[in-house]
């Protein structure tokens, strides 16, 4: 089974991360205030974790929803940060707005890791992510690119996480 590590519980990343534990998926969430990541546990099926390095251990996806540059590179790069932790070949999906020179750093630092980078910011406001009605717009190499859509085209489509890409 596909396992996801899900770093973000806000309006956006909170129902994003249920409609995927939803379609079946294997998923750890994240937050850095631990009630919201408690109350997604006590709504969905999954597990938290308290520091991102846990929740990313054997996941193959890595997706991420946070507020701002600063965030994105804490959860990733910093103490307890995603990238330190994450296995050989999992792919960092980015759902936050950032930087190009954010992005750009992550993406490399993956590639000097053996994990992949897909940089995909989210269009459709927290109705979308609710609904499960976003627009996603991806960058990154083609084949993790592909890897990464079978996440959102497959059964969890079906389960109201269809987006366009």
């Amino acid at each position: 089974m596909t396992k996801i590590a899900f770093l973000g519980l806000g309006v956006m990343g909170y129902p994003m991360a249920g409609h995927l534990a939803n379609a079946g998926y294997d998923i750890t969430v994240y937050n850095r205030t631990n009630s919201k990541a408690k109350k997604w546990i006590s709504k969905f099926p999954g597990n938290m974790e308290y520091t991102p390095s846990k929740a990313v251990e054997d996941a193959d996806f890595v997706m991420s929803c946070v507020g701002n540059d600063n965030d994105l590179l804490d959860i990733t790069l910093g103490d307890s940060g995603a990238f330190s932790a994450m296995k050989n070949g999992s792919i960092f999906i980015d759902h936050t707005t950032v930087s190009g020179d954010v992005t750009e750093r992550l993406y490399q630092k993956s590639k000097t890791i053996g994990i992949s980078f897909v940089d995909a910011p989210i269009s459709g406001g927290q109705a979308g992510a609710e609904n499960g009605v976003l627009s996603i717009m991806c960058g990154g190499d083609e084949f993790d690119y592909e890897k990464a859509c079978l996440l959102y085209t497959s059964d969890a489509a079906d389960e109201g996480l269809g987006v366009d890409l």
